[in-house]
């Protein structure tokens, strides 16, 4: 109860700061990340948490199905093929060469053996921008750019998911023949496409309709029977959450639309949860037994890693420099790094708490610097971009905005910016 108590104080104090935050360095993930510190065993001892017990386990996986079933739901196919030239170079070059960095890192500079390196390279490569919501939700910032990054943080923990999976049993954590782990991914990828396109199809029949008040509740009530198949059948519930949110907004654009909302809020819920859990297993007293190289390893995670992937995925594209070093630097503190850190301490790995606190150290700089850094930028583009700039972004806005309000038109936001 303690810790229920702490989370709602905190949640209070989130929504009363959330406007200042929004103007200044300030972050609730920051804030709540710190205050799991505080309120940990390892400072003020107000919550116990126990890293083998249910609680942490169930928040974990919850999260992180929530997390991967809203991502799907930005993904559909539709806006892909539309937009898919910038984040097809992030998730088919920038996304292995993240992966491939990161291993050899943790092999050269932590001192890991190749799997646990692999383990670790495929946690730490996804990324998130609901940790740079300034950059993603700010008019001022490039569309090409947030949609980039909104596309990209979509599919990536889906696709980085599978091999998180395969090096915890290549690493010993499960000792899952290839097979089973096989056939519950293929289970996983039906169950999360059968069950929305069948609920779908009974919403599509003339006797059934939902009232408007239970519209929103439609795609959850469809997510909640996705993970209740799943634990039933053994499906990987992961796999099934990602595909069951690509279907639905594949299928039944409305029905994300209608979810869009009350999705963010549920996910916001289970990312702050998540984050002063996660901020109350860190450990300092492990940083005393760090080796120099386990720092470097944090540090050249984010600063050489993510930047150097991009860097080279973006090579060609037709992108602005000032969008490439946004689209670089916001990497690798994925939300679903956190929870996938969470598994592997979880996981019952020899040696798991070690590769949990070098994770932790790393998701928790980058996210202090990703996170007090988003509203600067957001700033720098809104100074730099000039009138043409400001045309062209208006013209390659939202299609259903283009086709209902008037384009403007050079002249005009030139008069507006003086204006």
């Amino acid at each position: 109860m303690t810790a229920l108590l702490v989370f709602a104080m905190m949640l209070v104090a989130a929504v009363l700061l959330s406007e200042y935050a929004s103007r200044t360095l300030v972050s609730t993930s920051v804030l709540f990340l710190g205050a799991g510190y505080l309120a940990g065993p390892d400072a003020l001892g107000l919550m116990e948490v126990d890293a083998e017990g249910p609680i942490l386990e169930h928040l974990a996986e919850i999260a992180l199905f929530s997390v991967l079933f809203t991502d799907g739901m930005q993904a559909g196919l539709r806006d892909l093929r539309r937009v898919w030239r910038l984040p097809g170079r992030a998730l088919l070059l920038g996304l292995p060469l993240t992966f491939l960095f990161v291993t050899l890192l943790g092999r050269g500079l932590a001192g890991l053996e190749w799997t646990r390196a692999m383990l670790v390279g495929a946690a730490l490569s996804p990324t998130d921008p609901v940790f740079a919501s300034a950059i993603v939700g700010r008019e001022e910032v490039p569309w090409r750019l947030r949609r980039l990054l909104n596309v990209e943080s979509g599919l990536n923990d889906g696709l980085a998911l599978p091999v998180v999976l395969v090096m915890l049993g290549a690493a010993g954590a499960e000792q899952v023949a290839l097979p089973t782990l096989a056939g519950e991914v293929a289970l996983g990828i039906g169950v999360g496409v059968g069950v929305p396109l069948v609920a779908l199809e009974l919403d599509r029949l003339k006797p059934l309709a939902a009232a408007h008040v239970y519209e929103p509740i439609f795609a959850f009530a469809i997510g909640l029977l996705i993970f209740a198949v799943c634990a039933v059948t053994h499906a990987n519930e992961f796999l099934a959450a990602f595909f069951g949110g690509l279907t639905i907004a594949t299928a039944s654009p409305e029905t994300r639309e209608e979810f869009h909302a009350f999705g963010e809020v549920l996910v916001e819920l289970f990312k702050l949860g998540a984050l002063l859990y996660f901020g109350a297993l860190i450990s300092l007293s492990f940083f005393g037994s760090f080796a120099t190289g386990d720092y470097f390893f944090a540090a050249l995670v984010i600063l050489i890693a993510r930047p150097l992937a991009i860097g080279l995925a973006m090579l060609g594209g037709e992108i602005d420099w000032r969008e490439w070093i946004a689209a670089a630097w916001f990497g690798p503190k994925g939300f679903a790094s956190v929870v996938y850190a969470i598994l592997i301490l979880k996981s019952g790995l020899s040696g798991a708490e070690e590769l949990f606190q070098l994770m932790a150290v790393t998701i928790a700089l980058s996210i202090v610097a990703h996170s007090s850094t988003d509203v600067p930028l957001a700033r720098w583009f809104r100074r730099h971009y000039d009138v043409e700039d400001a045309y062209d972004r208006s013209k390659l806005g939202q299609a259903s905005e283009a086709n209902s309000v008037p384009q403007p038109t050079p002249e005009s936001v030139r008069e507006a910016q003086q204006n």
